[in-house]
């Protein structure tokens, strides 16, 4: 079976001006790069996917997603075979109280040395046009979904709109 992860993208605003809640990567593959992330992860073996998404969000932030009605936005599979499963709630989440949680690899590679890292160094609110900027490329359409799912009428980037 392949790979699942699932994720709640946390919400704020109104239709004329919508946020959404990001983490950083870090680590060594991710630290000095500008690429953003839903807060998600794989789900534990026959763990259900809104369960693995709450558990995730907790992991990932350091704390439980706000209480609110969860709008479903499907799933996506990236080309590398992972499918994600994401759902969207309003609410508001104090970025100074973010504490994410750590993994450990061997670094550098193949000096048979481990290290730890935070798994995310930071968390941050983004317009949805910044967001689609700086996601990874498979999560994209979430914001897309988000969008629709909230009737905002997203802006083509410029290089879109010279295509239109």
């Amino acid at each position: 079976m392949s790979k699942q992860s699932a994720g709640i993208l946390v919400f704020r605003g109104n239709p004329r001006s919508v946020e959404v809640l990001l983490v950083h990567p870090a680590g060594p593959f991710w630290a000095k790069k500008d690429t953003w992330s839903i807060p998600k992860g794989e789900l534990d073996e026959g763990e259900d996917h809104l369960a693995a998404a709450f558990r995730e969000f907790e992991e990932e932030l350091g704390m439980l997603p706000p209480a609110g009605e969860l709008l479903e936005l499907g799933s996506m599979k990236q080309s590398g075979g992972k499918t994600n499963y994401i759902w969207a709630v309003e609410g508001e989440f104090n970025v100074k109280l973010f504490k994410g949680n750590t993994f450990t690899m061997e670094w550098p590679p193949k000096s048979g040395q481990q290290q730890e890292f935070p798994e995310n160094d930071r968390a941050a609110w983004f317009d949805l046009a910044t967001a689609k900027r700086k996601l990874f490329k498979a999560q994209i359409v979430f914001i897309d979904r988000l969008a629709e799912r909230l009737k905002i009428e997203m802006t083509p980037e410029p290089e879109q709109q010279s295509l239109l």
